[in-house]
């Protein structure tokens, strides 16, 4: 039995599965085929596989650098069976992997034989971008393609398909017991992913479902209550046992990021605001820590303001483990999505501005101070959205005076995520559909985004890491118009462009020498003032277009001290250390 699992890569409110991310998707049906079909060969594919084959071999560039035409064909030329993984529903930027649709990977699997599977959140469709209503196009033509449609868990569907196609239900849900063997066997596909060991970070699951939701109802446009009705907690035993495999097979970032809020796992139910377990949070860190001991990256994603704001000892406490057993730059994610009471109501958002501010003041007091590598220890983030039903002209505003008082609070906020709603069936949206604004406020959304990247962003990026900041381990990964970009690994770690090219997929230290909107411009260090070009050497702090001339003239330098004295001697305490001759 020869399976093929293809990676279309996920992006949804509570969970993350675009390079270097590794989703929970792949693992979970990958150890649902291996506990069912011990004998089956299953081979892991991503869409830029499918891309690079189908598409790089016309000479079209794709982002898969060294793409293995052939070994990708065979495999689905010999594939019993081909499951694709998709669905994008929170949709964003992203820096070296693009997320595929439907009707992509469609066309590339309609030429083969095999059994065909559709899993994941694309049952629902796939949004590109914000303010699009999903129609019924992508879905119509994944039943003409797909053979089997998943619309329960794939890996409940996947374990009974392969022991018996008869009995498999498309819309059976497991539970975390049957999970476990799923995780455990599923931790080995780890090993075919493409950057694999060095520049992989898996999605760890804590829970499913959202505690608010159960209590109130979700928020309008969420996804996640329409999957999963109620909320369960995955036992810490499970979960450090998963981590300690993955760990073993070489894999050391970790982001503990499939759920609605990491603050409320084990939490007890609270109507609005569930109460916090600290105990349960503290435990599962710890446990962590204790089978990864070496680890790089231990970060989480979302968080309820609510729940930290009104029970601030118990988040206090577990803000405080986050930094004690994570590494530092881990951010938590806050929907806030609109400072106005009236669209938050209509809309069932989670949280107030203020219940949002005090929130955010907790994590900098706690999480504020600078890690090892160059960021603070845990930021909070603040998600907005724009179009949602109810919006008027003041919501827009509101939403933007919030976030002003954050920055002349003097107050720190690792990103600003805007987006523009996306609306699916089964929301509460859908039946709002007509009420959505992003068309009617097309001229409005420019102009506020615009004004929160210039207004807001940009000096909160200053205050968050200031010119000198030297980042540590960020990898590069993309080259465009004699730039290289690259990033550190972790959740929403910054973009850091490098004036000129180096080589791909290291780890370099990089000095922050600049700032746009959302990213900025870093050098290597250490800087070898005697070979490093010009159009370098200008950006360093305290040099300049004018001082690069006399340095060129000059060069090579015999000490640091020849150097600093072109510099000037004031620059010493911020360059001493980082140039080299």
């Amino acid at each position: 039995m020869i399976v093929a699992i293809i990676d279309g890569y996920t992006d949804e409110p509570a969970g993350l599965g675009v390079p270097p991310y590794l989703g929970i998707y792949p693992r979970y049906a990958y150890g649902a085929i291996k506990k069912a079909r011990n004998d089956a060969e299953v081979f892991y594919l991503t869409i830029d596989d499918l891309r690079a084959t189908f598409i790089g071999e016309n000479g079209i560039a794709t982002k898969n650098k060294t793409p293995n035409f052939q070994k990708t064909r065979q495999i689905l030329e010999k594939a019993q069976v081909m499951i694709y993984l998709g669905g994008l529903h929170t949709p964003g930027k992203y820096l070296s992997a693009v997320p595929s649709r439907v009707e992509e990977v469609a066309k590339f699997l309609k030429p083969f034989q095999g059994v065909k599977i559709l899993g994941g959140p694309a049952f629902m469709g796939s949004a590109h971008q914000g303010g699009t209503k999903i129609t019924s196009r992508e879905l119509m033509l994944a039943q003409e393609v797909f053979d089997h449609i998943v619309y329960g868990d794939l890996e409940a569907f996947l374990h009974d398909f392969f022991r018996d196609p008869r009995e498999a239900d498309l819309f059976r849900f497991r539970t975390y017991d049957e999970l476990r063997d799923y995780a455990l066997l599923g931790a080995e596909v780890v090993k075919q992913f493409p950057d694999f060991p060095d520049f992989v970070i898996v999605e760890i699951e804590t829970q499913r479902g959202c505690p608010k939701a159960m209590g109130i109802g979700g928020c309008s446009f969420c996804t996640e209550p329409v999957r999963y009705k109620t909320v369960e907690d995955r036992p810490v035993n499970d979960i450090v046992k998963e981590v300690e495999i993955l760990y073993n097979f070489g894999v050391r970032h970790f982001r503990v990021g499939r759920q609605s809020c990491i603050f409320s796992y084990m939490a007890k139910p609270n109507g609005r605001v569930p109460i916090p377990n600290p105990e349960a949070v503290e435990k599962l860190f710890r446990g962590i820590r204790s089978v990864a001991p070496d680890l790089k990256t231990l970060h989480v994603d979302n968080a309820n303001p609510a729940v930290i704001a009104n029970y601030p000892e118990e988040s206090t406490r577990i803000a405080k483990a986050l930094v004690e057993y994570g590494t530092p730059g881990n951010v938590v994610a806050f929907g806030l999505e609109n400072a106005d009471p009236r669209v938050a109501k209509l809309n069932n958002l989670n949280a107030t501005p203020e219940e949002t501010y005090e929130a955010v003041k907790l994590l900098n007091e706690i999480g504020g101070k600078r890690g090892y590598n160059g960021m603070p220890w845990l930021l909070p983030g603040i998600n907005v959205i724009f179009g949602l039903p109810g919006e008027t002209k003041k919501s827009y505003e509101l939403t933007f005076q919030f976030l002003k008082r954050l920055l002349d609070d003097g107050l720190m906020v690792r990103r600003i995520n805007i987006r523009q709603v996306v609306v699916f069936p089964g929301t509460p949206l859908w039946h709002m559909r007509n009420k959505v604004k992003t068309e009617k406020h097309k001229k409005l959304i420019q102009h506020y985004k615009y004004k929160i990247r210039h207004e807001i962003d940009l000096p909160m990026l200053k205050r968050v890491v200031p010119v000198g900041t030297v980042l540590r381990d960020v990898r590069a990964e993309v080259y465009d118009n004699g730039l290289t970009y690259g990033r550190q690994i972790g959740s929403y770690p910054l973009i850091v462009g490098i004036p000129k090219e180096v080589e791909l997929n290291r780890f370099y230290d990089v000095m922050i020498v600049g700032h746009g909107f959302r990213s900025i411009t870093g050098i290597p260090v250490p800087i070898n003032v005697n070979t490093e070009s010009p159009k370098v050497l200008q950006q360093i702090p305290g040099i300049g277009k004018k001082k690069v001339v006399k340095l060129l003239s000059m060069r090579p330098f015999r000490s640091k001290d020849e150097f600093f004295e072109v510099v000037g001697k004031e620059e010493r305490n911020l360059l001493d250390d980082l140039i080299t001759l």
